[in-house]
């Protein structure tokens, strides 16, 4: 087993609860114990980062301060805007010694304990889709998927930028493919499956966000994907709660089911439903589930 500080972000303990739950299940069966992070905050998302940069570092810092003191070398997230976020933070601590020295001073201040730096930051979907957690991940999903065509989604920020992530070719990503076949699925690959999901803007110029989510969701309906998974809830939540936006502006009516990526793997590695939790979904997952029960 390995273990690893488990910060979990907003959505996954708010509005995507059975993101937390499937993934708490899941993380035995694939070689890791999570040590839940409760005494951190938000990672401020692309917000606080834009309004008050200094601010932001802080916020994360403290994370991965948090994290470190667990003692495990490892902090794993389960959101992409979490992984860019803390990453970047821990990108500009690490490379200069006098900033880690002032937040630091800050951080003891407050009663938080100081960060060394000693914490990589790495996303679920990275630390389960090669070497032994993939192996696991294998051995785990017996149940399988029954050849369901799966649609993976990437969206932006767990590949961009490839300086800051550098897991994969952010152009031609294959983590997500590797692992649906290790459940025993059929990934379909389209081109929208790496473009961004509309969130950041939806608040701003929703017809702009609505013109970008309904690529991917059009581009697997049309290559016959019975689901859609992605390893970020933000998008998760664009492309199953928006649907009904984009059934009132074009008339479409996708009923493309989108699954987190622990609920899919739980799905194959027979989880039980009180862990996955499908009826938070607003596209209903029912599709896939009785196709399963055949």
């Amino acid at each position: 087993m390995k273990t690893v500080a488990y910060y979990k972000g907003c959505l996954a303990s708010l509005s995507a609860k059975e993101l937390d739950t499937s993934t708490q299940a899941l993380a035995p069966k694939v070689g890791l114990e999570l040590v839940e992070l409760e005494a951190v905050t938000c990672c401020g998302a692309g917000d606080i980062h834009e309004a008050e940069p200094d601010y932001y570092l802080h916020l994360n810092a403290r994370i991965l301060a948090y994290a470190e003191a667990t003692g495990a070398d490892t902090l794993m997230t389960v959101c992409n805007v979490c992984t860019l976020n803390l990453r970047q933070a821990n990108h500009a601590l690490r490379g200069d010694a006098a900033l880690l020295a002032r937040v630091n001073d800050n951080l003891v201040s407050v009663g938080a304990p100081p960060y060394s730096g000693g914490v990589e930051v790495m996303h679920f979907l990275w630390l389960i889709s090669v070497g032994e957690g993939y192996e696991l991940l294998k051995g785990a999903a017996h149940k399988g998927l029954k050849g369901l065509k799966i649609a993976p989604f990437y969206g932006c920020q767990i590949l961009r930028p490839s300086k800051l992530l550098g897991f994969e070719d952010p152009d031609k990503p294959e983590s997500l493919e590797r692992i649906i076949a290790a459940c025993g699925g059929e990934a379909i690959d389209y081109p929208a499956k790496i473009k961004c999901c509309g969130f950041p803007i939806i608040q701003a110029r929703e017809d702009v966000a609505l013109a970008e989510l309904i690529q991917p969701i059009e581009q697997a309906k049309e290559a016959g994907a019975d689901a859609m998974v992605t390893p970020c809830p933000l998008c998760h939540l664009s492309l199953d709660a928006w649907q009904s936006k984009l059934r009132k502006q074009t008339g479409k009516d996708f009923q493309m089911p989108v699954l987190h990526l622990s609920q899919l793997i739980g799905v194959a590695a027979g989880l039980d439903s009180s862990e996955l939790k499908f009826k938070r979904h607003v596209v209903s997952v029912e599709p896939v589930t009785e196709r399963l029960a055949i």
